[in-house]
């Protein structure tokens, strides 16, 4: 690997340049943080209650990093899309995986900036916590409807915000959450500076601006710490050479397709070039950046993926409309329910009375009736893969031939 390079942008290092080297090395030796890390003490939380009181094996944010993997929402990860659906491939990267590379990029960059590692992970690890089934397809399908019938939009990362905060009320930091709602892998941009975010009563603003405006209000977004905004670009630095990998073994790419000459070794090479340039350009700085180098290299190769994966992937392509109609089936059927006060319905078994007896050990409670439209988003967001197909079938059977197209076994 000595001689990996990529034709395109073939100057760009794999290694950080000697002086920068040995300032990463002094700042590590002398066990100090950045003058710009987040200090654990800095950590804000909407209740100071005694269960979430930070010690000295526990420091807020490791805390914060321990409430997110030990949902259930977290677990669900596993059964997820990352990009490609309906595939028996074991092989293929699916949401859970996703978020721990996101962490591990985020946390090698941390490292080197002397940032704080565990407000990193705690952020990485819930960003997607609140995903669709079925990648990118399933939460255009289901803003889709829920856009039609509220006027709201929905987007999954600040759909995490509300798993994390709302339905499993784990009272994380302000910090973290923030990190999450704002993580947003799908903006490039070459600078990343933090916002001057510093209470909960502003954020909540901003999470209700997200679901009345949509894009619109994502798209300004900005993380209070740089923690967050490491964790920004970490996320396409986890997915651009990951996702050529997976394209390559579902066989919708060779080795051959791409234009840098790489093939499913864009991976290796995209995580030491994209991660020593970060590194090189924010070192000792107020904010993350790159080169332009660097940046127009990530973003050529996103939008390569888009041409060449993303727009060829299965719900993309030839059973977008089938999945459409599936989508909004589920939601009809279960606001239906909801409305009808259907207890048996598996919206009432399988959602809200698991998200009531979770509350009901803080001492809250789950008000679904206050909006059943967004009550079955936080159902329909809620489910694997598996999941899905299977409620599909139970609903209606003659919706299995879908499923068995391209192998899924059913």
């Amino acid at each position: 690997m000595a001689n990996l390079a990529n034709r395109l942008v073939p100057n760009l290092p794999q290694e950080l340049s000697p002086r920068l080297a040995g300032a990463v090395l002094n700042q590590r030796a002398r066990g100090h943080l950045s003058a710009y890390a987040t200090q654990n003490t800095a950590a804000i939380r909407r209740e100071n209650t005694e269960r979430d009181r930070a010690t000295a094996s526990r420091p807020a944010f490791v805390r914060d990093a321990e409430k997110v993997i030990h949902l259930p929402a977290y677990n669900r990860l596993a059964g997820k899309t990352q990009v490609f659906s309906l595939r028996a491939n074991d092989d293929i990267t699916r949401r859970g995986l996703h978020v721990q590379l996101v962490s591990r990029v985020a946390r090698d960059i941390g490292l080197s900036l002397g940032l704080n590692l565990d407000l990193i992970e705690a952020i990485a690890l819930g960003h997607d916590i609140g995903h669709t089934p079925f990648g990118h397809a399933g939460e255009r399908f289901l803003n889709d409807v829920y856009h039609g019938r509220t006027g709201r939009w929905f987007f999954h990362n600040v759909q995490s915000v509300r798993v994390l905060d709302v339905l499993y009320g784990r009272n994380l930091t302000l910090q973290t959450l923030d990190g999450v709602i704002c993580h947003n892998g799908e903006c490039e941009r070459q600078v990343f500076e933090t916002s001057d975010l510093a209470s909960f009563s502003e954020f909540d603003k901003i999470v209700q601006g997200c679901w009345d405006n949509g894009e619109h209000a994502i798209g300004h977004l900005r993380p209070m710490t740089l923690e967050g905004c490491v964790v920004r670009v970490s996320d396409i630095i986890a997915y651009v050479g990951k996702d050529r990998q997976d394209a390559i073994a579902a066989g919708v790419a060779r080795e051959d397709t791409f234009d840098d000459g790489l093939g499913s070794a864009y991976n290796t090479w995209a995580l030491g070039a994209f991660i020593t340039d970060v590194v090189e350009h924010s070192f000792g700085k107020p904010r993350i950046e790159m080169s332009e180098a660097a940046f127009a290299e990530m973003r050529r190769a996103k939008r390569e993926n888009y041409e060449k994966i993303y727009n060829a992937s299965e719900l993309s392509g030839d059973l977008s409309a089938d999945f459409a109609e599936l989508f909004a089936m589920v939601y009809e059927r279960m606001r239906a329910d909801l409305a009808a006060g259907r207890t048996d319905s598996p919206v009432f078994r399988h959602h809200i009375a698991d998200v009531e007896r979770t509350l009901a050990h803080y001492g809250r409670s789950y008000d679904w009736q206050a909006d059943l439209d967004l009550t079955v988003v936080d159902y329909i967001s809620s489910m694997t893969d598996d999941y899905f197909v299977a409620l599909c079938q139970d609903l209606d059977p003659s919706c299995a031939p879908v499923f068995r197209r391209r192998g899924y076994f059913c």
